[in-house]
């Protein structure tokens, strides 16, 4: 008779052995690894750019050429990620936060995780100041918009990973190239919470809330080389349109977020193989071809057809926990489990106004009862995302809960000065204004030159 191991058991087994071995196993490990359970205590973010090499034109802020990888890796030094400069010790910047590079030549901060969100925000500010000296002694801006406004999409890295992307999404529409090369976002990552009902609660509050703080803080209505259309937010637009399988998980039918996270990312078609002989830390040679496609996998193959034996003739091998691993970078949903809860649908915001939402996300989930009161008052626009990406602050009914929201985040800041930046915040949206026109930012799109 078959005996079944228990939850932690399975999880300890695979990352001690590295073997999945059933779908159970992989189910699992990542329930276990995807949301790491103890007291709620940290935050972080990730603050993301467009960059631009020279002056800017009259034409706009971003209309200027992208940066060369090599000029960006000559400015960055010892702070450059491997991925343009494989041979990178790859430093913390003195505030703790990491310096990458996205397929487009836009780049970004990951933040260390803080215990308050006061010396979050000092620290990245003080980082991106830090970052911005080194990239201008090479001549490149940072360029605080959420959507390129001025130029097509053009991927610089050359890494398989980006182009089995490209070509995977290249099959279903533009915005997958759009996504990668011309937009940009605030992100804000938040513990999992201290047991299953917890993470429950906060996983809910992120989902429920999210359609109005997207409209909240939406400031990209122009993406060039975008379908026709007015959206509030068309970095939201660009995700939410790009691969509904891997952006929008069935959130209704998930009473247990553990579970159905661990499920549906099984179930999600893969994005990329990785080959034993390619690795994705070398630049590659530039021109996209060669044995980097190789990273392509059958079409609408999933992570578990893979794992039960369904690609043996493709692949040639049954997958491993690092690929699992792997694998769960692939997926974009609009909170994502990395092990504590990545709130992506934010996009970047003008200046150094993203520590706003930083204090509003922090306020909302700074107790269990104000939880519970953020998901009442989020309820009627649950799932509502695509309205929210479309019209913003412009739909009344959006705009209300999105104020009723911040005024709930004002009341609970945990500062003086969060309270104070809130409040505005709260204002701006009574008053149907987006990010951009309240921070005075020029530019086609609001497209703005860091200060």
């Amino acid at each position: 008779m078959a005996v079944t191991l228990e939850h932690s058991e399975l999880v300890s087994r695979v990352i001690h052995d590295g073997d999945l071995g059933s779908r159970a196993a992989a189910e699992a490990y990542i329930g276990g690894v995807c949301f790491k359970q103890g007291p709620p205590t940290l935050i972080g973010a990730e603050l993301e750019w467009l960059t631009v090499q020279g002056e800017c034109p009259a034409s706009g802020p971003s209309a200027a050429p992208r940066p060369q990888l090599t000029a960006l890796a000559d400015a960055l030094g010892p702070y450059a990620p491997r991925s343009i400069a494989p041979d990178s010790p790859a430093l913390a910047l003195p505030g703790g936060s990491r310096v990458t590079i996205e397929p487009g030549g836009q780049i970004e901060l990951s933040s260390a995780p803080f215990a308050d969100a006061a010396q979050l925000t000092s620290s990245l500010r003080d980082d991106a100041r830090h970052l911005r000296d080194l990239l201008e002694s090479r001549s490149i801006r940072m360029v605080s918009a959420a959507a390129d406004a001025d130029r097509h999409p053009e991927r610089l890295l050359q890494l398989p990973r980006y182009r089995a992307m490209e070509q995977s999404f290249g099959g279903i529409g533009p915005y997958g190239k759009l996504m990668m090369c011309n937009t940009a976002a605030t992100q804000v990552s938040v513990d999992a919470g201290a047991d299953r009902a917890e993470v429950t609660a906060r996983w809910t509050a992120l989902y429920a809330m999210g359609p109005a703080l997207l409209a909240a803080f939406a400031c990209s209505p122009v993406l060039h080389s975008a379908p026709p259309g007015a959206w509030a937010s068309q970095r939201m637009r660009a995700w939410l349109r790009l691969d509904n399988a891997r952006t929008r998980p069935p959130l209704l039918d998930w009473p247990d977020p553990i579970l159905g996270y661990s499920r549906w990312a099984l179930d999600v078609p893969l994005l990329c193989v990785r080959r034993p002989d390619d690795t994705e830390g070398h630049p590659g040679n530039g021109n996209g071809a060669g044995p980097d496609l190789s990273w392509s996998p059958p079409p609408g193959a999933t992570f578990a057809d893979w794992l039960s034996g369904a690609l043996d003739d493709e692949v040639g091998r049954r997958p491993d926990r690092h690929d699992l691993d792997y694998h769960l970078t692939t997926l974009f949903p609009p909170v994502r489990a990395s092990g504590y809860l990545e709130v992506r649908y934010l996009d970047a915001q003008p200046g150094d106004s993203w520590t706003v939402p930083i204090h509003v996300l922090d306020a909302l989930l700074s107790s269990r009862a104000v939880i519970a009161e953020a998901t009442a008052l989020a309820a009627p626009l649950a799932g509502h995302w695509l309205d929210a990406a479309r019209y913003g602050l412009a739909d009344l009914d959006i705009r209300a809960v999105a104020v009723d929201l911040l005024g709930l985040a004002a009341a609970n800041a945990r500062g003086t000065d969060a309270a104070r930046e809130i409040d505005a915040a709260a204002e701006r949206c009574r008053n149907g204004r987006i990010p951009t026109a309240e921070s005075g930012a020029h530019g086609t799109g609001g497209s703005g030159v860091t200060s």
